[in-house]
C-alpha cells in the first residue's frame, strides 16, 4: 500500500480527429464504449453523445481500437 503508486487507466480515449484550429473529434469512454462527439472552437467547447440513425448512443467495443 505504501511506498506503491498504483497506476491510473485512462477512463477516454480519442479515436477521430479531424481540422486545426476548429477540431471535431470523437472521444470513446474505455469502460461502457459510448463514443461522444466533441467541437473544440476558440470560443469554447461543445460535447454530446454521438447518435445513430435511431437515436441510440453509439457504442463500441474498446478492443477495436487498441
Amino acid at each position: 500500500m505504501f511506498g506503491r503508486k498504483e497506476e491510473k487507466k485512462e477512463r477516454f480515449k480519442e479515436i477521430y480527429s479531424q481540422g486545426n484550429f476548429t477540431q471535431t473529434k470523437i472521444i470513446q469512454d474505455i469502460e461502457t464504449g459510448i463514443n461522444y462527439l466533441v467541437r473544440v472552437e476558440s470560443s469554447g467547447v461543445g460535447i454530446t453523445v454521438l447518435l445513430d440513425k435511431d437515436g441510440k448512443p453509439v457504442i463500441t467495443s474498446p478492443e477495436l481500437y487498441e
